[in-house]
C-alpha cells in the first residue's frame, strides 16, 4: 500500500486527524531538531509524550517549550546506568507505553571517543537505544508500534556490515563509517526485535532525510559545507524530517506493518546486510553481552 505522503509531508500533516488521547508515547533526544518537532506534534495530536535528553534540566526545557502532556526524563544513552534509571523510572510511573520512538544520536565524531570502551557512536545510538527499549519490552501496550530512527548511512558501513571484532574503534576509525555502522545496527535491531515481539507489537526502522539539525554538529567545517553544496537539492526541513517517524508511529494503515524500513513515509529496500537475520541475530547477542 502506497502511502498518500512524501518527502515533502510535515508531521502535522501525516498525523492530521489521528487521535492519540490517552497514548503514552516515549521518545529520545527531543531537546532540538526533528526530536523536539516529533514530540510536539504526537503531544499536539493529544498524546502524553516522555521526552527525554542526556539531562533532566535539558528535557525540562524542551518539554516545558511545546504544547501538551509531556513528561521530562534523562536519559544519558552512553551511560549504561542512567538508561536503566530511565527505564525504571518510566516502568515506576506509567502503567503502559503505547509508541516508543528512538530518535536520538550522534554523528560523525572527528576523533574516536569511546563509553566503556566502545565506539561512542555505537554506543550511544544503538547500544543506548537497546538496553532502553529491551528493558521497556514488558511495559509495552498490545499493538504498542515501537520506531527506530536510522539513516541512509546504513549502506556506508565496514566489510562484513558490523566490525564486531573492532566496536572499540581501535583497530580502525573512520568517522562517517563508524556512523554506518551505528545506523545499520539500529535497522538489524528493529528487525530482530520485530520477530521477537510478532503479533503483539509492530517495530519498525526509517531515514528521516536529510535535515539541518545540530546532530552534524561534529562533521568538519570544511567536509560540512561540502555535504551541504551535494545535498542541499535532497534537504528537508525539520517538520518535513520529523514526518516518517511521525507517520510509521501512528498511521492507521500500518497497523499490522512490521519489519520493515521507511523513507519518505514509503517503505523503502534497506541492504542486504540490513536485512540478514544471522548478522542481526549476531549482533543481539553481542549487544546482549555488551549491556549486562
Amino acid at each position: 500500500m502506497r502511502s498518500s505522503f512524501g518527502k515533502r509531508s510535515t508531521a502535522e500533516v501525516v498525523t492530521e486527524g489521528i487521535d492519540l488521547r490517552g497514548k503514552i508515547a516515549l521518545v529520545t533526544g527531543v531537546n532540538s531538531g526533528i526530536g523536539m518537532e516529533t514530540m510536539r506534534v504526537l503531544a499536539l495530536r493529544g498524546a502524553h509524550v516522555i521526552g527525554t535528553c542526556r539531562t533532566f534540566e535539558k528535557a525540562e526545557t524542551a518539554c516545558a517549550s511545546v504544547s501538551g502532556l509531556t513528561t521530562p526524563m534523562a536519559c544519558e544513552l552512553a551511560d549504561l546506568d542512567s538508561v536503566r534509571d530511565c527505564a525504571a523510572r518510566i516502568k515506576g510511573d506509567f502503567s503502559q507505553l503505547d509508541i516508543v520512538i528512538a530518535n536520538a544520536g550522534i554523528m560523525a565524531l572527528p576523533k574516536l571517543e569511546q563509553a566503556h570502551g566502545i565506539e561512542l557512536q555505537f554506543a550511544t545510538n544503538h547500544l543506548g537505544h537497546f538496553l532502553l527499549v529491551t528493558s521497556l519490552v514488558e511495559s509495552l501496550a498490545e499493538d504498542a508500534r515501537v520506531v527506530i530512527v536510522s539513516s541512509e548511512a546504513h549502506r556506508s558501513t565496514p566489510k562484513g556490515g558490523i566490525e564486531f571484532d573492532n566496536l572499540s574503534g581501535e583497530t580502525g576509525y573512520s568517522a562517517l563509517r563508524a556512523y554506518g555502522q551505528s545506523k545499520l545496527a539500529n535497522i538489524l535491531f528493529a528487525n530482530r526485535l520485530a520477530k521477537q515481539l510478532e503479533g503483539r507489537a509492530t517495530v519498525n526502522s526509517l531515514h528521516p532525510g536529510v535535515i539541518g539539525t545540530n546532530l552534524g554538529r561534529h562533521i568538519h567545517p570544511m567536509l560540512a559545507w561540502t555535504l551541504g553544496l551535494v545535498m542541499f537539492p535532497f534537504a528537508k526541513t525539520i517538520p518535513q524530517g520529523a514526518a516518517t517517524s511521525c507517520y510509521v508511529a501512528t498511521a492507521p494503515e500500518l497497523d499490522n506493518v512490521s519489519g520493515r524500513y521507511f523513507s519518505d513515509c514509503e517503505e523503502k529496500a534497506a541492504t542486504t546486510f540490513a536485512t540478514s537475520e544471522q548478522l542481526a541475530d549476531r549482533l543481539w547477542t553481542a549487544s546482549e553481552n555488551l549491556v549486562s
